[in-house]
C-alpha cells in the first residue's frame, strides 16, 4: 500500500511527494477533529515559507513519473478552468454598473425616492456579506466549480427576469437572485485560483480582476448607449446583459464533477497529492483577519458608492448622461490594466501598505476634486477614483497571501468578504439619504473622502508580513 503523505509543517514548505503517493493521494483526508476534509478545500500553496511567496519551493530530485509532461485531462481542466474564470469575472459587476448607469430612469419607472434608490445601492454588499458566507460549506459538499456554476445560472435568471418586474419589491427580488449568484462566485474565486495555480497565485489573480474590471467599465460605458439603441426602453438596456451571464455558465458545465481535484500529474499532482493535515485556522480569532475584512469592507464601500452614485453625480453638475456613463466606465477600465499590475506586484512585496497608501491617496484626491469642481476636471476626478478603487484586486491578493493553507484561505476569503461586505451596507444608503435631505452632494462627497483616512490605516495593518495561522 502507498505511503501516506507525510505531515506538514505549516511554517514549512510543502514537500514534494513521491510518484506512488502523487498517484494515489486520497481525495478527501479525516482531520484529527474527526471531521471530514474535502477536496473542496484547497491543497497547500507553493511557496518558501514566506506568506504570499508564489516562487516554487526547493525540492529534491523528482521521479520520471512526476517529471512526466502533464497528461492531456489536466491541460484542458486548467484551460476550461481559466476560459471559466475569465467569463466569470466578466459578470461578476454589469448587474450593479447596468444599474447604476440607468439610476435616474429606473428610480423614474419605478416611482422610487431618492431614500429608495440608496436602499438599492446598498442591495450588493448585503448579499454578499449574507450569502458570501454560505459559500464554503457549498462547495465542500458539491464542489467550488459546481457552485460557480450554479452562481453564474442565478445571474443569467436574475437579470432574465430584473427587467419585467413593475415594482420595486419585483425588481429587488431579482435583483437579488442575480447578486446571490455574484456572492458565492465572489468568495471562491480565490479558492479556484490557489487550487488550479497554487504557483501562480499573482498572475492568476491579475487576469481575474483585470476581467472583472473590464466588464464593470463595459456595462457602465455601454448601458445607456444601448439603451438609446434598444428605444430608450430602461428594461432592454438592463435585460440585454442576461447574455453575457448565459455565456459564462457553458465553460463550469463539464466541470460539475470536479470537486476541485487537480489532475495527479502535471505542474499540479504534487500539490493535489499533498493533503492537508490539521484543522483549519480559525480566522475569527486573527487580529489580520479582521483588519483585512475591515479593509475589504472599506474598499468596497467606496466602490460600490462610486458605481451607484458617481453618474448621477456628474449630471448634477451638468454633464450629459451619456458622459456620465463614459466617465464612470474610465473609472472602471483603470482597473484593466492595474488590476493585472497590483496583485504581481504585491505577491513580491513583504508588506502591502504602501500600495494600500498609495492608492488611498488617488481617492482622497478624486473626491477632493469632486467636492470643488465636479465637472470642469470630471476626466481627472474618474481617472484618480479608479487608481483608488484598485484596493479590490489588491485585497483579494492578500487573502491568498495572510494564510499558508489552502482550508485557511476557504475560510479567510468567506470571513473578509461577508465581514467587509457587511461594513459596506450603509455606505450607499447613507449617501442617499444626506443627497435627499442636504439638497447636494457637498455632504456625501466628504463622507466618501473622510472613508479613506481609516481605509489606508486599517489596509497597512492587514498588509503586514504575516498569516492568520500565527494568530489563532
Amino acid at each position: 500500500m502507498p505511503d501516506e503523505p507525510k505531515t506538514l509543517d505549516p511554517a514549512a514548505p510543502p514537500a514534494r511527494t513521491t510518484a506512488s503517493a502523487a498517484a494515489t493521494a486520497p481525495t478527501a483526508t479525516t482531520a484529527p477533529t474527526g471531521t471530514t476534509a474535502t477536496a473542496a478545500e484547497p491543497s497547500v500553496p507553493a511557496g518558501t515559507g514566506r506568506p504570499g511567496s508564489t516562487r516554487p519551493s526547493p525540492a529534491a530530485p523528482a521521479s520520471s513519473a512526476t517529471q512526466a509532461p502533464a497528461a492531456p485531462g489536466p491541460r484542458w481542466t486548467l484551460a476550461l478552468v481559466t476560459v471559466g474564470l475569465v467569463l466569470a469575472a466578466l459578470n461578476l459587476r454589469p448587474a450593479i454598473t447596468s444599474f447604476g448607469a440607468l439610476l435616474e430612469d429606473v428610480s423614474d419607472g419605478l416611482h422610487m425616492s431618492g431614500s429608495v434608490a440608496g436602499v438599492l445601492t446598498s442591495v450588493p454588499p448585503l448579499c454578499f456579506a449574507v450569502f458570501g458566507i454560505t459559500a464554503p460549506r457549498l462547495a465542500r459538499r458539491f464542489g467550488p466549480a459546481a457552485v460557480v456554476c450554479a452562481g453564474m445560472a442565478a445571474i443569467f435568471t436574475g437579470l432574465v427576469v430584473r427587467p419585467f418586474a413593475t415594482g420595486t419589491v419585483g425588481f429587488l427580488a431579482a435583483s437579488a437572485l442575480a447578486l446571490m449568484g455574484i456572492a458565492v462566485s465572489n468568495v471562491l474565486m480565490p479558492v479556484i485560483v490557489k487550487r488550479y495555480f497554487p504557483d501562480r497565485v499573482g498572475s492568476m489573480t491579475g487576469l481575474y480582476s483585470m476581467a472583472l474590471a473590464l466588464g464593470t467599465s463595459l456595462a457602465a460605458a455601454a448601458t445607456v448607449p444601448m439603451t438609446a439603441a434598444l428605444g430608450g426602453d430602461w428594461r432592454l438596456g438592463l435585460g440585454v446583459w442576461a447574455a453575457l451571464a448565459a455565456l459564462a455558465v457553458l465553460p463550469w458545465i463539464p466541470l460539475l464533477r470536479d470537486r476541485g481535484r487537480v489532475g495527479a500529474t502535471g505542474r499540479t499532482g504534487e500539490r493535489a497529492a499533498a493533503a492537508e493535515t490539521g484543522a483549519p485556522p480559525r480566522v475569527a480569532r486573527s487580529r489580520t483577519a479582521w483588519a483585512l475584512g475591515c479593509f475589504f469592507g472599506l474598499q468596497a464601500t467606496g466602490a460600490y458608492i462610486t458605481m451607484g452614485w458617481m453618474p448621477q453625480i456628474f449630471r448634477d453638475a451638468g454633464v450629459p448622461a451619456s458622459t456620465a456613463g463614459v466617465l464612470l466606465a474610465v473609472t472602471m477600465v483603470m482597473g484593466v490594466p492595474l488590476a493585472f499590475v497590483i496583485p504581481r506586484l504585491a505577491t513580491r512585496m513583504k508588506n502591502q501598505g504602501p500600495i494600500v497608501v498609495a492608492l488611498g491617496l488617488c481617492g482622497l484626491g478624486g473626491y477632493t476634486g469632486l467636492f470643488f469642481a465636479p465637472a470642469a476636471g470630471a476626466w481627472a476626478w474618474a481617472l484618480l477614483l479608479g487608481v483608488s478603487n484598485c484596493a479590490f484586486p489588491l485585497a483579494l491578493t492578500m487573502i491568498g497571501m495572510r494564510s499558508r493553507t489552502g482550508a485557511g484561505v476557504v475560510r479567510l476569503s468567506a470571513f473578509a468578504q461577508s465581514v467587509g461586505y457587511l461594513i459596506s451596507i450603509p455606505g450607499p444608503l447613507l449617501v442617499g439619504v444626506l443627497y435627499q435631505h442636504s439638497g447636494g452632494w457637498g455632504l456625501p462627497i466628504a463622507l466618501m473622502g473622510g472613508l479613506m483616512v481609516p481605509q489606508m490605516i486599517i489596509g497597512s495593518l492587514a498588509g503586514r508580513d504575516r498569516t492568520v495561522e500565527d494568530e489563532c
